[in-house]
């Protein structure tokens, strides 16, 4: 589906002034750019990249009321309770069932939290780029979206640390790391902690990423492997809401 050539991008939007912050590797798992910038400096980078598969740390859309429908439900395992999850989508009901916490998505979108809105605003004109919704078979340029915290669960096995914390990107890092990306090595960290440094707080954590960028980074190793290795990722929802993908083959049945 992919070639040595495309770019694997990973974009975390953010509501405010506060830039996105997007990553990008190449085929080898190359770190290639890591970096911040407003919408449209980030759709200028992703608009240069003749052929790309970019994940997005958002909803595509706001809801599309699958979960009022009788089959839609009918179908679930198991099957929520009558009058229950109604205006959530199917993505959300299903990461639920497997203790991972996500966030709601209305059925309106001026009923959203800002960094929704900068995610739905984002997927809109990544189409008008031309990038298809993931999985399309021919096309050169596709988007998909990832939640990061589902993303950490899926490759620690197990709920992460809480990404603010020195622990929870340490862990992060080195679950990157572990992957093959290359990253610095966060376990070197503790190699230069003295006893004196510790005294008076100075930690080196020049070579630890922010929780953005970790964001970022496994929203481009997810992208990599759903281009590289469909077969190592899950996809949960439905194709009408667009699917959410998950770097794990198998998802486990409680994190």
């Amino acid at each position: 589906m992919f070639y040595s050539r495309t770019t694997y991008l990973g974009i975390d939007p953010t509501a405010g002034g506060r830039p996105f912050t997007y990553a990008a590797l190449d085929h080898e798992l190359r770190l290639l750019a890591l970096g911040k910038g407003n919408m449209d400096e980030v759709l200028a980078f992703v608009a240069g990249q003749r052929a790309a598969l970019v994940a997005v740390c958002a909803p595509r859309s706001p809801n599309q009321r699958l979960m009022e429908r009788p089959e839609v439900r009918e179908r679930l395992a198991p099957p929520p309770p009558p009058g229950r999850w109604m205006n959530f989508r199917l993505a959300e009901y299903q990461l639920r069932q497997h203790n991972i916490s996500v966030p709601q998505t209305s059925a309106e979108e001026q009923d959203s939290p800002g960094w929704m809105r900068k995610g739905f605003t984002l997927f809109r004109r990544l189409e008008g780029l031309d990038y298809q919704p993931y999985p399309q078979e021919e096309a050169a340029r596709q988007s998909l979206e990832v939640y990061p915290h589902a993303c950490y669960a899926g490759l620690v096995g197990r709920l992460p640390l809480p990404k603010h914390t020195l622990e929870g990107r340490l862990q992060r890092q080195l679950v990157l790391y572990e992957c093959r990306m290359n990253v610095p090595d966060p376990m070197s960290l503790f190699e230069e902690i003295t006893r004196h440094r510790l005294l008076q707080g100075i930690l080196p954590l020049e070579n630890l990423y922010s929780p953005e960028e970790l964001d970022a980074l496994v929203a481009a190793y997810t992208a990599w492997l759903a281009g590289t290795k469909p077969g190592q990722v899950s996809l949960l929802g439905d194709p009408e809401e667009g699917y959410l993908v998950l770097p794990v083959a198998e998802v486990k049945n409680r994190y």
